[in-house]
């Protein structure tokens, strides 16, 4: 794996060259080592974190603070990848100069490289004032988590929806207006195989994905959680996942309270 630390004109390099990105979703030091080692060109902090983590029932209940804090641990733990971090619901929604605030908090303060705005579609001149305050920008569209409702979508569905077809034009049309705006990257979720191809083709700026994407895509997203199997109900089944990790914590767990309660000595303790 290459030690050269990744730059977004590199990155771009690769969308030309036809190499596809790869771009891991973490949220702690430990996991972000990981993804960067792995190879990652980002390591986006995303506002699932809530969700899967802290046992929230909707993104949009997470806050700056806790995106702070977040982004903070993620970025101690990558030195070659981008890290990129989402805003919560509520700066880009307030308008241009709460966004820009936002954004040189998360630059100043936790050491992002780019920022990732949910709907940004609806907001190209946040866009362009927070790429004017020099930070980049990583526009998400399609059906996410703040704009799933638009769509007629439940939050808890969007994961096996993809954009439809008719909205080819619409959409390939929100890409080149944020690519105007100043974005450096796109992240289109839900793009399916008929919309996805065509809004690569039609910019000129990496286009990844997560939810509904393909080798369609200039690169993926995945949570490090979902690509290990890191789920408490992956325990009783064998997940469709790269490892099962959840099984391997929860049978180590196991082990070590059965020695706890044997008065045996624990692995790893002196």
């Amino acid at each position: 794996m290459s030690t050269t630390k990744v730059t977004i004109p590199a990155l771009q390099a690769m969308k030309a060259a036809g190499e596809k990105s790869v771009c891991f979703v973490a949220w702690d030091y430990q996991m972000a080592q990981l993804a960067d080692r792995a190879g990652a060109e980002i390591v986006s902090v995303g506002d699932t974190v809530g969700v899967n983590l802290w046992g929230q029932p909707h993104p949009l209940e997470i806050t700056m603070d806790e995106i702070m804090v977040v982004a903070k641990a993620v970025r101690r733990g990558v030195t070659r990848a981008l890290v990129s971090a989402d805003f919560p619901f509520g700066p880009l929604q307030e308008g241009s100069a709460s966004a820009v605030k936002a954004a040189i908090r998360l630059v100043k303060n936790a050491g992002v490289d780019l920022v990732k705005l949910d709907g940004a579609s609806d907001h190209p001149v946040a866009v362009e004032a927070i790429t004017r305050a020099g930070i980049p920008v990583f526009p998400q569209f399609g059906i996410t988590p703040q704009t799933s409702l638009k769509y007629g979508i439940e939050y808890s569905a969007a994961s096996t929806a993809q954009v439809p077809d008719e909205l080819l034009e619409e959409l390939v049309t929100e890409a080149k207006r944020l690519e105007s705006a100043g974005a450096v990257a796109l992240n289109f979720t839900n793009s399916g195989p008929v919309v996805g191809p065509a809004v690569v083709e039609a910019v000129g700026i990496p286009v990844l994905g997560g939810f509904g994407g393909g080798p369609w895509l200039d690169g993926r997203i995945r949570m490090v959680t979902a690509a290990i199997g890191y789920n408490a109900g992956n325990v009783d089944k064998e997940p469709d996942t790269y490892a099962n990790v959840a099984k391997v914590a929860y049978d180590a767990l196991v082990e070590c309270a059965s020695d706890i309660r044997g008065a045996r000595k624990l692995r790893g303790q002196k």
